[in-house]
């Protein structure tokens, strides 16, 4: 058996292999090149930091080019990209993949800003500089959008919805997501967070593999790469725009805990109304 027919057998294996090798390999050579190596980490918005961050999520999307190419060929590669131009869909799944982290990310940091401190003001609020804030979380958002989902949403999860329920997938695909991670964010992250690095990793696969059910849910409703890309753009872009000011460690688990438990509670919500094996919206029966 060569390697093609290997690849056919096994798409989303090697998709997956394909998305950690090259974002990894993209981490790690900066990681060799950095004067600080870890210690680069006490920097987390410095150039080779946000260097990494920008190469590392180009790994999901050129992995998943070369994976359809292989498996599907030029007509593959075609209805991949005809997926982006999907934008007619019903307005409701706009409002509900552009707000829905904000929304959450308001209530849950005014919240604690009354009831525990005042540092967990939202961002928006406490920033001097309210355009550049927005600007560059639009622009961090949309730059892990557009490259991570034209992997994430646009190979694996129609591939393992070929052979899994959407909520079996949407479970694969948030672990694999949040654990991609996990090289970034110990450059990121380990030398800042200490002992509390590891549960907030953990905190935030399971945070991301919550939202991952949800960004299921409205792809497999919308059918719209562009739609997922936009998701994810809030998601990623929305933490930036509103918990960026929080400085301490234990502030920032905190946050990030309560926000994983909304995340499964609205997921839990989602599954319950629509099913697990398709999280599509029935719609409603006539007489």
């Amino acid at each position: 058996m060569n390697i093609t027919n290997s690849i056919k057998l096994h798409p989303v294996l090697t998709y997956f292999v394909l998305t950690f090798i090259l974002s990894w390999v993209c981490v790690g050579i900066l990681f060799a090149v950095a004067p600080a190596g870890l210690e680069g980490g006490k920097a987390q918005a410095g150039g080779l930091s946000m260097l990494a961050l920008l190469a590392m999520t180009t790994g999901p999307s050129i992995a998943s080019i070369v994976s359809t190419s292989i498996v599907e060929g030029r007509d593959g590669l075609r209805a991949l990209f005809s997926r982006l131009g999907r934008w007619q869909v019903n307005i409701r799944w706009y409002g509900i993949a552009l707000f829905i982290t904000p929304l959450l990310l308001t209530v849950i940091l005014s919240t604690l800003a009354y009831l525990v401190s005042p540092v967990f003001v939202p961002s928006i609020i406490t920033t001097g500089d309210i355009a550049t804030l927005v600007g560059f979380g639009i622009i961090l958002g949309l730059w892990a959008g557009f490259f991570e989902e034209l992997g994430w949403s646009g190979f694996a999860v129609p591939k393992l919805q070929s052979r899994f329920s959407a909520l079996a997938t949407a479970l694969i695909v948030g672990v694999m997501w949040g654990f991609w991670h996990f090289l970034g964010d110990l450059w990121g992250r380990a030398a800042v967070y200490g002992a509390l690095f590891v549960p907030n990793f953990l905190l935030f696969v399971i945070a991301v593999t919550a939202y991952r059910i949800l960004m299921t849910w409205v792809y497999n409703n919308s059918r719209s790469l562009l739609l997922a890309i936009l998701m994810h753009a809030s998601f990623s872009g929305s933490q930036f725009i509103f918990a960026s000011s929080i400085s301490s460690v234990v502030d920032n688990v905190l946050w990030l805990a309560i926000f994983a438990a909304v995340l499964w509670v609205v997921a839990a919500v989602v599954i319950a109304t629509t099913g697990a094996k398709r999280l599509v919206r029935e719609p409603r029966q006539t007489m």
